[in-house]
């Protein structure tokens, strides 16, 4: 291995232990509140996440339906994944979501999630919600929280239909993954 791809693995591999590390945290009051949590797990998705070249140079993170993140979702604005930007997106319910790579189907959008899954499919998109069910549902990715901490189930059937590879190291984090 040449020293460069070491040190950008090393890289990835400190930037993963700093987000696992803040995962691991409690959600409570005294605590990062639960979405900027969760916004931390939006942005290592992203970087555990094998994307096709079609993609570009940016990666739009949109949040579909009422935005349950306010500013703490702001913090991604223009961080980088590996070559890539993040550009966050809020989306008002049954808006297009022709341009995003990465969707948070919140709360207020749930109700719509086969119309959600549907006008994405066959595009490398990951979606995300924190709905219960949702990942059986054919959500990609699904946050929960149980005895106050965050975690996340996978759904690697919604991840493959959407060309995408999800690390080998974020899918050992996962609660469950369904196959």
């Amino acid at each position: 291995m040449n020293r460069t791809l070491a040190v950008k693995v090393a890289m990835r591999a400190w930037t993963l232990l700093s987000g696992l590390l803040m995962f691991a945290l409690p959600a409570l009051a005294d605590d990062p509140p639960e979405y900027r949590l969760k916004a931390a797990f939006l942005f290592n998705f992203a970087l555990f996440t094998e994307w096709p070249a079609e993609v570009g140079g940016v990666i739009n993170l949109c949040v579909d339906g009422t935005d349950p993140f306010g500013k703490e979702i702001d913090v991604l604005q223009g961080k980088a994944v590996g070559s890539r930007k993040i550009d966050v997106q809020r989306k008002h319910a049954g808006e297009s979501l022709a341009d995003c790579q990465i969707v948070f189907i919140a709360p207020s959008a749930i109700g719509r999630l086969p119309q959600v899954l549907e006008s994405v499919r066959g595009r490398p998109v990951l979606t995300v919600a924190d709905s219960v069910g949702a990942a059986r549902r054919g959500v990609a990715l699904n946050l929960d929280v149980n005895q106050n901490k965050v975690s996340f189930q996978v759904n690697l059937q919604a991840t493959r239909a959407a060309g995408l590879n999800l690390s080998s190291r974020l899918l050992r984090l996962a609660a469950e993954v369904f196959q």
